[in-house]
């Protein structure tokens, strides 16, 4: 005797099964019924049994060949404000090249070096080109090379060593843009910046570099006769824009494609990388201007040789000089030059010089740079100065060095 629902899990499962099978034949149904139906609609249009067509669109097949099938070269012509300030820059950086004769009894000359310059402006038929000292240092002929390739005979017109400036001038037919001089006292740490020139000669003639105003007001020592001793600090932008040998005398160029620099030096030490320097323009303007016009500085002197109060030993700054005991900063004169304004002002040897119109001055490197920045030829300067333990003031009417 069994219970009601004894075969009751049996009836389910035939139950279930049967479900089954009528799903599976319906679902090879539909999929049979659309088979037809796509293989049947062309046919049914192309006799005109349906009121459309189920032809590929010819708008859209040319539309699809043009993102995906078709391929053509695209020339883009893109404009930014780099692009703008390099076209209107770059013309006028020009190649120098320092020909030197290397044979006494053949007179053979060769390149020496080359560099890079700016054409800052054309009068009277000429050109006039501001580049490096260095660049042109020692040359027995200077070359200069356009940038469609033009060679020029160029003249040297005057140089400065302490500031690393050079003007030179070249015949002005051929030249057709002068720079822009803008505004170096309004760059700003961050701005970008666009270097210009000829690095490693004119195999890279018009090379551009991009970077940002790194730094300002920079002081790096220069020793310019080779002895060992810091004789000036020249005062430079520094980017990290790269600068490379041959770009010296380049243009540093803001965005505007205004020359705010030239590109003089690079810090060349295995740890460093990417600081290059370059003079302000604002700076180098007078200089400009001086070597143009008179082949040289006009620079204030006193007519004295110096020495560092700190080269001297304890002893003589006590003995000696009688120094009181809190003054161990100074300049000691040497020499006086005579028929000189020390000499005139009563100055001696042995004076030791604190300040200058009362601004403190502790070596030869602040009373040279107090000088030449502060003062011009003709200017009057307080001297306070130190003789035999006693403070001491006399006025200096300044006088052209170059006169001594």
């Amino acid at each position: 005797m069994g219970y009601y629902d004894q075969d009751s899990s049996n009836r389910y499962k035939e139950q279930k099964g049967n479900k089954g099978g009528i799903f599976l034949a319906s679902l090879v149904g539909l999929v049979l019924g659309a088979i037809l139906i796509l293989v049947a609609l062309p046919k049914l249009a192309d006799v005109g049994v349906l009121p459309y067509s189920v032809q590929p669109n010819s708008q859209l097949k040319e539309t699809d060949q043009a993102f995906h099938g078709q391929k053509e070269n695209v020339s883009l012509d893109v404009t930014t404000d780099v692009t703008k300030a390099v076209q209107k820059a770059s013309p006028a950086v020009v190649g120098i090249t320092n020909i030197q004769s290397t044979d006494f009894w053949s007179q053979q000359e060769q390149p020496a070096g080359s560099g890079s310059g700016i054409v800052y402006k054309k009068a009277g038929g000429k050109a006039y080109i501001v580049t490096n000292n260095h660049v042109v240092e020692g040359a027995d002929q200077l070359e200069v090379t356009l940038t469609d390739g033009t060679k020029e005979k160029a003249t040297l017109r005057g140089t400065d060593p302490w500031t690393d400036l050079a003007v030179i001038e070249i015949d002005g037919s051929k030249v057709d843009t002068v720079a822009q001089f803008g505004n170096s006292d309004a760059l700003k740490p961050g701005e970008p910046v666009i270097a210009i020139g000829n690095p490693l000669g004119q195999q890279f003639s018009g090379s551009v570099t991009q970077g940002i105003v790194s730094g300002l007001e920079r002081t790096i020592p220069m020793d310019l006769n080779k002895d060992g001793q810091v004789d000036w600090q020249a005062q430079v932008i520094q980017t990290d824009a790269a600068i490379n040998p041959g770009n010296s005398g380049g243009a540093l160029v803001n965005i505007s494609g205004q020359v705010v620099g030239i590109n003089s030096m690079k810090i060349a030490q295995e740890a460093v990388e990417g600081i290059g320097l370059s003079i302000p323009i604002n700076y180098a303007k007078p200089i400009i201007s001086d070597l143009e016009q008179y082949g040289k500085i006009k620079r204030p002197a006193m007519g004295v040789q110096l020495r560092d109060v700190t080269d001297i030993p304890a002893y003589h700054q006590q003995e000696t000089l009688k120094l009181p005991k809190d003054i161990n900063n100074g300049v000691m004169i040497a020499k006086v030059m005579p028929n000189t304004p020390a000499a005139q002002a009563g100055l001696q040897e042995l004076d030791v010089i604190t300040e200058l119109d009362g601004k403190p001055v502790k070596n030869i490197l602040e009373l040279r740079k107090y000088l030449y920045d502060k003062k011009k030829v003709g200017d009057q300067m307080k001297v306070t100065y130190y003789r035999a333990g006693k403070k001491k003031e006399t006025t200096i009417k300044l006088t052209d060095e170059s006169q001594m």
